[in-house]
């Protein structure tokens, strides 16, 4: 995600607090936290797919990933 949306994330949410937001605000933040919430996501899947676990042998295998 680009550093300019995560600005403006954090914009909306300095504008919330103080005077109010607009329903197109509201909705652009919304969006946003959208689009920023399934980049988390995505980057910890990525992170979980190269993670692999060692036994006290010292055997590596794979995170498998729940059902």
């Amino acid at each position: 995600m680009e550093q300019e949306k995560i600005d403006r994330i954090n914009e909306l949410a300095r504008k919330a607090k103080g005077p109010g937001l607009s329903e197109e605000e509201y909705a652009e933040r919304d969006a946003l936290r959208l689009e920023y919430l399934a980049a988390i996501r995505h980057n910890l899947t990525e992170q979980l797919e190269h993670t692999y676990i060692v036994d006290e042998d010292g055997h590596k295998r794979k995170l498998e990933k729940k059902d």
